[in-house]
């Protein structure tokens, strides 16, 4: 149902967008044409291949038998215990800050993409919690509802930014100008910036917790997910394929100024010691 209105959402969002872009180049009357057949399409591919997009935006490559037979090691024993009917696709990537996100639109074209980091500083049932706690996101179907919020979010921005940016700047060359286009253009970026914010937090950071719990459940093993934790929180290395769009599918925010503060409204995810306090719960 999130997914859903998401997209009724994004849409109309942008259907407005184009067609003011449409508009603004003096397309007349096939503006709101090109603008429906734009959000429609762009949607689609939105849903279909949101996987491939995020990959390709990280420079993930698949985990092969060579260098990676732990990790595949790992999630052909998970199988077993977490009743996915579905293996997901294992993909690395390089970055020196361990973390991992799983993506798809629904656990048969499920992906877990872990960092080269992740697999070097953690040691095999830290591992394990970690692409437990990614099956968890799988198996609750948070997968869809992320990729869709990822892609869309940015395309939003993107447009946004753009369409400004262009009328902003015909408009400033034009003697005669319009006030109203000036106020729509601001008008959208300042949308953009808030549909982005808002649209992260229809992921709930519950949904954080519950990946947690299935985590504990599958692995039998809450210390080996409390002791990941800690030691992605400690963490100070940077990720250079992190961005705001992105920062929501993480295992623990990219970001490090922000995993210091405590959780708030505009969080994506809990903060680290109060996963920490519900996992020690559960035990």
């Amino acid at each position: 149902m999130k997914t859903g209105l998401i997209i009724s959402i994004y849409i109309i969002i942008v259907t407005l967008i184009v067609y003011y872009i449409c508009y603004a180049l003096d397309f007349g009357i096939f503006s709101i044409v090109f603008a429906l057949i734009f959000s429609i399409t762009s949607a689609w591919g939105s849903y279909y291949y949101s996987d491939k997009i995020i990959l390709s935006l990280n420079n993930a490559r698949p985990a092969t038998e060579e260098e990676n037979k732990k990790l595949i090691n790992i999630l052909d024993g998970l199988m077993i215990s977490s009743g996915l009917k579905a293996k997901p696709k294992l993909y690395v990537m390089e970055s020196n800050q361990p973390n991992a996100f799983a993506t798809g639109r629904n656990p048969e074209h499920s992906v877990i993409c872990v960092t080269t980091a992740l697999i070097e500083k953690l040691d095999y049932y830290e591992l394990e919690a970690v692409v437990a706690h990614e099956m968890g996101h799988i198996k609750n179907y948070d997968i869809r509802l992320s990729a869709v919020l990822t892609v869309m979010v940015g395309l939003v921005v993107i447009l946004s930014d753009f369409f400004s940016r262009a009328f902003l700047w015909r408009d400033s060359d034009s003697k005669n100008s319009n006030g109203i286009m000036v106020l729509i253009s601001l008008l959208l970026l300042l949308l953009a910036s808030v549909f982005g914010k808002l649209m992260k937090l229809a992921i709930s950071r519950k949904r954080e917790f519950m990946a947690d719990a299935s985590s504990v459940e599958f692995t039998r093993n809450p210390d080996a997910l409390i002791s990941a934790l800690t030691k992605l929180e400690a963490d100070t290395s940077t990720m250079k394929q992190a961005n705001n769009s992105t920062e929501n599918m993480y295992i623990v925010s990219p970001f490090k100024d922000k995993k210091k503060k405590s959780t708030n409204w505009f969080s994506t995810h809990p903060s680290t010691e109060d996963r920490i306090e519900a996992i020690k719960n559960l035990k």
